[in-house]
Order: C-alpha cells, then sequence, then structure tokens
C-alpha cells in the first residue's frame, strides 16, 4: 500500500496542499493566495468558486512536484478555517452567496438583539461557545434571510450549509453527482449549532437561530474513512477531517490531557487539551472538541481565540505601507531596543479571547514625540505575545495546572524577536517543531491513521520533533510592568462603538 497522505489545508489567505511521506516529511506541495473580499466596513468573504478551484490547482502543484499520481496516495485529509459559512444549491453547486469569513461581524447587533431575548449562559452551556456574530449560525441566518427565496429553498431541502471543509468534502467526493454532505465534530462544534455532550445538531439551537434542519451537513468523527474522492485524486479515500486549530494541536502531537500549542497565523489560537470529559471555562475561553477517532470517545479541549496578530503585519504593510514586505517587520522592529512606551490593541473586530467584547476597536496608545515606526513596529509583534499571554493565564485557571512549555507553529514562529518575547512573557520555554507545517500534518495524522499508514497516536508523537526552543530570559519586574501597562491599554480598546458611532467605512 502507499505510504504518502496528502493535506489540503484551506486557511484565511490561501489554499494548500502537501504531501507527507510516512516519516511525516513534506514531499510536493502547492499553494495559492485567496482573494480577500470587503464589500463594507466589518464585511469579510471569500469566492467559494476559487476556493474549490484553488484547491484542484495546488492538489495538482502538490502532485507534480512529488513526482506522484493519484494512485500514490494512500488517503487525503482536510484541514480549514472554521467558523467561515458557505451555503450552495445541492443540484447546480453554485454558492447563493460569498462565504462570510469568520472575521466578518456583520451579524453582531442581530446577536446582540437575541441577547436581549435568550439566555446566552443556556446557549453557551449547550454548546460551550460564547454567543458572538465570531461562530457560523448568525452567519447562516443572514444568508438565508437576505438572499432571494433562499430561507424557502433551504427548508425544502435545496440548499446545503457548511464550513469549507464541508465544501471542498462535497465537491472532491462528486458534487452533483453524489457528492458527501458531511462535517467533522471539530467544525460542527464551531458553529453553535452543535451539543457538545451529544456531539449532534441540537434542536433548540436550531430553532433560536432560525436554521432548517435540511441544510446541514452530517457529523462524522475527524478519523474515519468518509468517501471515495473523484479527480484529480480518482479513487483516493477521504478520510480525515479537522478545523485548522485542532488540526494544528493533532499535528503537535498534543494528545494528552495538559498538552498543547499556539498557532500564530492570521489569528493566534491557544488550545489545550482535556482529555474526554469538556471543561467548562469560567475565565472566557471556549470549550471545543478537539477530535475524535473512528469507535473512540472524542476529546475536548480549551481554546483561546485571538482574532488579529499576523494580520496585524499584513495591515501594517498594506494600510499603513510601514513595511514592503511581512518579513521586514522583525528587522524595523529590531532598530530599537523596545517598545518606546507604544502599545497597539489590534481589536479591529472586537476583542475575542479572554474579553469577548464585540464593541472594542483598535487603539496604538501611550504616542510621544519620541515613538517612531521601529517602536511601532515592535509593538504590533508584542500584541501578538501579550494577547497569547491573556488566553495562556485564562487556560491555566480553568485547568488549575500549568504548561511546562509552548508548542508553537505557524506562519510568525519564525520571529526570533517574537519568540523570545513570547518565552519571557509566559515565563516557560516556547518550542518550535521540525515540522512547523502542522495543520496540514494534522489532517494528514487523521487520514492516514483511518487507513493504516501510522497504526496508533502513540507511532504519531514519535514523529513530532524539536527544531529551536526560547527560554525566559527578562526580568520579572520588567515582566509585571509591561503586562500591567498592557491591560491599562486594552482597556483603552474597549466600549468604541454605539449607536452614535459613525460608520466605519
Amino acid at each position: 500500500m502507499s505510504s504518502f497522505v496528502l493535506a489540503i489545508d484551506n486557511g484565511t489567505t490561501s489554499t494548500r496542499a502537501i504531501i507527507f511521506d510516512e516519516h511525516a516529511r513534506k514531499v510536493g506541495s502547492g499553494q495559492k493566495e485567496t482573494t480577500q473580499i470587503f464589500p463594507q466596513s466589518g464585511w469579510v468573504e471569500h469566492d467559494p468558486q476559487e476556493i474549490w478551484a484553488n484547491t484542484v490547482e495546488v492538489i495538482t502543484r502538490a502532485l507534480d512536484e512529488a513526482k506522484l499520481n493519484a494512485g500514490d496516495i494512500s488517503a487525503v485529509g482536510i484541514t480549514n478555517q472554521r467558523e467561515t459559512t458557505i451555503v450552495w444549491d445541492r443540484s447546480t453547486g453554485a454558492p447563493v452567496y460569498n462565504a462570510i469569513v469568520w472575521q466578518d461581524t456583520r451579524t453582531q447587533d442581530w446577536v446582540d438583539d437575541l441577547l436581549d431575548r435568550v439566555a446566552g449562559a443556556e446557549i453557551t452551556a449547550l454548546t460551550g461557545l460564547p454567543v458572538t456574530a465570531y461562530f457560523s449560525a448568525s452567519k447562516v441566518r443572514w444568508i438565508l434571510d437576505n438572499v432571494p427565496g433562499a430561507r424557502e429553498r433551504a427548508e425544502a431541502g435545496e440548499l446545503a450549509f457548511g464550513t469549507p471543509d464541508s465544501w471542498i468534502a462535497w465537491n472532491l467526493s462528486g458534487g452533483t453527482n453524489g457528492g458527501t454532505h458531511i462535517t467533522d465534530v471539530t467544525n460542527a462544534s464551531r458553529t453553535l449549532l452543535m451539543s457538545l455532550d451529544t456531539l449532534s445538531w441540537d434542536e433548540s439551537l436550531l430553532s433560536t437561530f432560525g436554521v432548517p434542519a435540511e441544510v446541514l451537513p452530517s457529523i462524522r468523527p475527524s478519523s474515519a474513512v468518509h468517501a471515495a474522492c473523484v479527480s484529480p485524486l480518482e479513487g483516493v479515500p477521504l478520510a480525515g477531517i479537522l478545523g485548522d486549530q485542532q488540526a494544528a494541536t493533532f499535528g503537535q502531537a498534543a494528545f494528552a490531557p495538559g498538552e498543547g500549542k499556539n498557532t500564530y497565523g492570521t489569528g493566534n489560537f491557544l488550545m489545550v487539551n482535556t482529555g474526554t470529559t469538556p471543561v467548562r471555562s469560567t475565565n472566557g475561553l471556549i470549550t471545543t472538541v478537539a477530535y475524535q477517532l473512528s469507535g473512540a470517545p472524542a476529546t475536548y479541549a480549551l481554546e483561546g481565540s485571538v482574532a488579529v496578530s499576523g494580520s496585524l503585519i499584513q495591515w501594517l504593510r498594506d494600510n499603513l505601507g510601514l513595511i514592503n514586505d511581512a518579513k521586514e517587520i522583525e528587522a524595523l522592529a529590531e532598530t530599537v531596543p523596545d517598545n518606546g512606551g507604544a502599545y497597539f490593541v489590534p481589536a479591529f473586530s472586537g476583542l475575542f479571547a479572554p474579553y469577548w467584547q464585540p464593541d472594542a476597536r483598535g487603539a496604538l496608545v501611550g504616542l510621544t514625540r519620541f515613538v517612531n515606526k521601529g517602536h511601532i513596529a515592535r509593538a504590533a509583534l508584542e500584541a501578538t505575545a501579550f494577547q497569547s499571554q491573556e488566553v495562556l493565564d485564562a487556560i491555566n485557571a480553568d485547568t488549575g495546572t500549568s504548561l511546562p512549555a509552548l508548542k508553537v507553529d505557524g506562519g510568525m514562529v519564525h520571529n526570533e524577536l517574537l519568540m523570545q518575547f513570547q518565552a519571557d512573557l509566559l515565563g516557560v520555554d516556547v518550542v518550535r517543531p521540525s515540522i512547523t507545517e502542522t495543520t496540514a500534518l494534522g489532517a494528514a495524522f487523521a487520514a492516514g491513521l483511518a487507513v493504516g499508514t501510522w497504526t496508533s497516536t502513540d507511532e504519531l508523537r514519535k514523529l513530532w520533533s524539536e527544531d529551536k526552543r526560547w527560554s525566559p530570559a527578562m526580568n520579572a519586574d520588567v515582566r509585571d510592568r509591561l503586562l500591567r501597562t498592557w491591560k491599562k491599554a486594552v482597556t483603552k480598546s474597549m466600549n468604541w462603538v454605539d449607536d452614535e458611532t459613525p460608520n466605519e467605512g
């Protein structure tokens, strides 16, 4: 049997395909950027047809680079941006509207009105999630209510809803010619529509959010054979599906309670395994499903989601022209020894964990005439570390334990200045793995487990190895002062939006 596994990684800014061998070595890859669509302030969309076309292209590129064909691939796994919402016509395969991306805040007013009528705590108890526009439920409702005829067609069973994993899986398994409409427990757990305890769609939640059951995908384990693929992976078993942060956790071999990781990407996502019993957060975190293997109970996790980290660097490049390339940010930040008293709170879409303040907006505070662009660059990098510190504090409080070290992955982990500052703030070692494409690797691991490429999570753990480690080196008094000032800066971003706030666009 072939020992190669292909992972499809649909992220917020690009879609990638990576082929791994049985030693978890990358042998081929392809990547293509996703067009970001901003129809108005607070709205973020993608074109689902572009996502699928890009998926086909990057699969072909990866096969070509590895000099392999579909017959050489033992399984394919999918990982994806989670809360992003797509609704399409089952008979034609055409989306009825653009994908509404997880960062999109257009439904927050509707959510606020909902919370005036229902008890948000009861929804959180069922789902493990705070009731915000971040998750999929209100996005589905918006599409059904704003596309002419969509709600009636949905109730008649003519439309399908899914996060990008469902869209890719449906097309990859045949689309209008018998495509399988599925999602896995990790993605379903991010919709505000699934019960954490039963791992099934909840009728009371469907009623609350106005989402007809007829549009929903079937919920499956993360690692199991789900369907056979069509071209360009003709006959290959689709055997793994994981939301991107769960996939990164799986790829980091965080299989035991207390093990976790932090992903530094468009946003930051710190996730810690809590075992087979969900831990309900009292400190502003999300309780979610980490993964489920075929025939086994689900494993749960606590997660802290930060909306803006890597995308802040993109904003400095694209909106301000402070740098020409994201890679320049570290060198610019190193032109100064510290932040010069400047703090950047990137609450562009409100504050996520642990605050959940949708009415917050970005703030650059502590400015004096001394501050220059180097200080601003450094403040932007430090913002990522400060936000992660607050999330880890919340996780430690909820679990009653402290992580002995933090495994990290994502595009920003090659920024040495950031990684050292993160270790200094956390007071524990920060560890980068040899394979930093852990999101794709996690999807490959899930798929390979299902078909026997790997036989156990113990075998997967042995494939993980350390590349570099950063240890704390900051004076405790300096650390405490920085954190105290950061928390003060965060308060300046809160309660910005009100009924009389001018249109931000």
